[in-house]
């Protein structure tokens, strides 16, 4: 509680105190040897002090709640919310009293005050009381300004303001990492970790994607009918501990074939994190919007769309090129297979696809089989633009399995 009163020559008494959740009450337990000289004394004491938790005396934690003392720590995302009320110490009745609440941070000023209206009269012994709240949304100084201007009997019109100080701190350290897929997905890390002096429990941390994507959540492992989060049952954070949330974004169709062609800084959505501490006090941080440096893919750009995980080994199967001009201009192109040690194409090489517009894709089926078992790379395809005798070369496109296939032994 933090009180501050007007002084003598006022009439009326300005008083303000944060409204905050209580906290436990702590104690230092004083604990001897039997053979010492005080024996058990400490021990009987501590066990007949109301405040210890029976059983567990020596536990510094005890059960009893207390008031805060002081302003205390305010965290970016959490709700500010005070108590004010003035209070007429005099023995005459005052007029026309204002009561305002302004909140002074680095870059603005805030009036929080539920009423900008002024009270007609205040008789002696009674007072006006208020409640502001804020969603802290600064980090740094922040300077709670309140002042009381009134009108005595007389018609002399008094004024004086109080100001309250106090410090916004950082909850969270949120860094985040972008991986492109071979398809047009992006995955999305998120690292974030806990900087505060108390646990938190992490209520919800979700991506909101930008127009352009679809998102999903990868922090979940399916359990039967049920899905489970990767963080267990209990999702708490401790102090210092950092946890990392795994998200996967793609294209929307109407998007999905611009998306080898799109060029610079790309928005991808942002986070919404939001958490409890101590007593349930909740807060709430949204980032910024995430961006991406789009990657480059030079002229022609070539994915798989379709692929097996898993094949057998010297057996054709069939994957699924797609072909996009990510040029300004129109490409005549020619496709060339080269096989490599283990990838060996199946059909005719030197096939021409014909002329691609700027922007235009193009999807063509292929047959291919390996000849070594393993984890193999898929290479070897060859783009010539005839136009301007280009020739790009597109190795290790993706990756398969490749098995012995399974025979049951002869009866």
């Amino acid at each position: 509680m933090d009180v501050n009163q007007a002084k003598q020559e006022h009439l009326l008494a300005l008083k303000v105190m944060r409204l905050t959740k209580p906290t436990l009450f702590t104690n230092m337990p004083v604990t001897c040897e039997d053979r010492d000289l005080p024996g058990d004394s400490f021990i009987r004491l501590m066990k007949d002090d109301p405040s210890t938790v029976k059983g567990a005396e020596t536990l510094i934690l005890g059960e009893m709640l207390t008031l805060p003392q002081n302003f205390g720590n305010i965290f970016l995302g959490e709700t500010f919310s005070s108590y004010i009320s003035v209070h007429n110490d005099s023995t005459q009745m005052v007029k026309d009293i204002l009561v305002k609440a302004d909140l002074q941070t680095s870059s603005q000023r805030l009036n929080l005050s539920a009423s900008n209206s002024a009270v007609s009269e205040l008789k002696p012994e009674c007072c006006i009381d208020d409640v502001i709240h804020h969603e802290v949304k600064e980090i740094g100084t922040h300077i709670l300004v309140c002042a009381v201007s009134y009108t005595t009997q007389s018609g002399e019109k008094l004024y004086f303001r109080k100001f309250f100080k106090f410090q916004v701190l950082k909850p969270l350290d949120v860094k985040t990492k972008f991986y492109n897929a071979e398809t047009d997905e992006v995955f999305l890390e998120a690292q974030i970790q806990n900087i505060t002096t108390s646990p938190m429990f992490m209520e919800k941390v979700s991506l909101e994607p930008s127009l352009m994507y679809n998102v999903t959540e990868l922090n979940t492992v399916a359990a039967e009918e049920l899905s489970e989060s990767t963080f267990g049952t209990m999702s708490y954070l401790q102090p210092s501990d950092t946890r990392q949330y795994l998200y996967c974004l793609k294209p929307k169709p109407e998007f999905a074939e611009k998306a080898g062609v799109i060029k610079g800084v790309t928005v991808i959505g942002k986070l919404d994190i939001v958490w409890k501490t101590n007593l349930g006090e909740r807060g709430r941080l949204q980032t910024s919007q995430l961006q991406r440096m789009a990657p480059g893919y030079g002229d022609v750009r070539l994915s798989l769309e379709l692929i097996p995980d898993t094949v057998n080994l010297e057996e054709p199967f069939d994957i699924t090129c797609k072909i996009t001009n990510c040029s300004e201009r129109t490409m005549d192109l020619l496709l060339e297979m080269c096989n490599t040690r283990s990838i060996h194409w199946c059909g005719v090489s030197g096939r021409q696809l014909g002329k691609l517009s700027p922007s235009a894709s193009l999807s063509i089926p292929l047959k291919v089989l390996s000849s070594v078992q393993g984890l193999q790379s898929i290479s070897g395809l060859r783009l010539t633009d005839t136009f301007l005798k280009r020739t790009y070369e597109y190795d290790d496109i993706a990756q398969v399995c490749v098995v012995f296939p399974y025979t049951s032994p002869e009866s």
